[in-house]
């Protein structure tokens, strides 16, 4: 594999995906870095029912797997590493260092994407794997059956909710707010579930058990009492921080880490673009990710063109 590119893309989500089939097309030669697996946040999420196209809704696997399968069929190009540091942003070459080596390219397109927020309580690291988790998709076989909860009041935790009662025995979601964050046709279809209870005005003061996870000790705000409320697995979705880090202090960012870009994706340093859930005032939506990663990959031709 070549060291050298027209175009390196950081990840290989949505966003980074498209960029890369726009950029293939373009006739430009180009590498996307993944540390895991081609699709992001789709890996971890089941059914996607607002992507247009797909009036039954599709399974984020399935969709990853076709945005992969056409980029690399017009000729994107995978190295499965993790990022260690970028350098000579504004030099023709940019560098990439990775796990696996160095790239260098013309053009840097960065698309890492974000991850979810832990809680920091105690025991969250603790049973990490073994009953705590943030990927419903991914875990929520492991406790078919029995009964779990989701802490969390917003879009991911309704979302990630729902698939589990299709497994689970219950779902509890603990939220510390007394109304939900999350859009009104999630909320009514949570809602009118019967597999669902709910812990309002709670948070999560610490997780306890053994060998494996065994309860929440919850704390109602209101009231200030603290017990422990017994479960097989908890599922945490409480927010969001973008995976940015190598960039503090290069580009320009707004306080929570997001990369600001313009209209066309374009960052602060020439010929480095920023799209997804890495960008600032991004919607952290499918079908904005995919727009952004085409924007980007279409004004790094034209740049590279000029």
């Amino acid at each position: 594999m070549s060291n050298d590119y027209d175009v390196v893309i950081l990840g290989a989500g949505a966003a980074g995906l498209s960029a890369g089939l726009y950029s293939t097309r373009a006739m430009l030669s180009t590498l996307m870095i993944e540390s895991i697996g081609p699709g992001g946040q789709l890996l971890i999420t089941d059914d996607i029912e607002n992507y247009p196209g797909f009036r039954e809704g599709v399974k984020g696997q399935t969709l990853a797997d076709e945005m992969y399968n056409q980029a690399e069929r017009f000729g994107a190009k995978m190295e499965y590493a993790e990022i260690e540091g970028v350098e000579n942003l504004y030099d023709d070459r940019k560098l990439v260092r990775t796990s696996e080596g160095d790239f260098t390219a013309r053009a840097l397109i960065i698309a890492t994407g974000g991850s979810h927020n832990k809680l920091g309580v105690p025991g969250e690291d603790e049973f990490g794997g073994r009953g705590v988790s943030y990927c419903a998709v991914c875990d929520g076989n492991f406790f078919r059956g029995q009964d779990v909860v989701v802490v969390g009041g917003g879009d991911s935790a309704m979302d990630e909710s729902f698939y589990l009662t299709g497994i689970c025995n219950s779902v509890t979601i603990i939220h510390r707010r007394d109304d939900l964050r999350a859009t009104k046709v999630l909320q009514d279809r949570a809602f009118s579930n019967p597999k669902y209870k709910w812990l309002w005005s709670h948070v999560v003061e610490e997780f306890v058990g053994n060998d494996v996870l065994e309860a929440a000790r919850v704390k109602n705000v209101k009231t200030d009492e603290v017990y422990d409320y017994p479960t097989a697995a908890a599922f945490v979705y409480v927010g969001f921080h973008p995976n940015t880090e190598a960039f503090q202090e290069k580009l320009e960012m707004d306080e929570l880490g997001h990369i600001h870009g313009d209209l066309h994706m374009r960052t602060n340093i020439p010929k480095v673009y920023v799209c997804g859930d890495a960008r600032a005032e991004s919607t952290r939506q499918l079908g904005a990710a995919v727009g952004d990663g085409i924007t980007a990959a279409l004004a790094a031709f034209h740049d590279l063109s000029a």
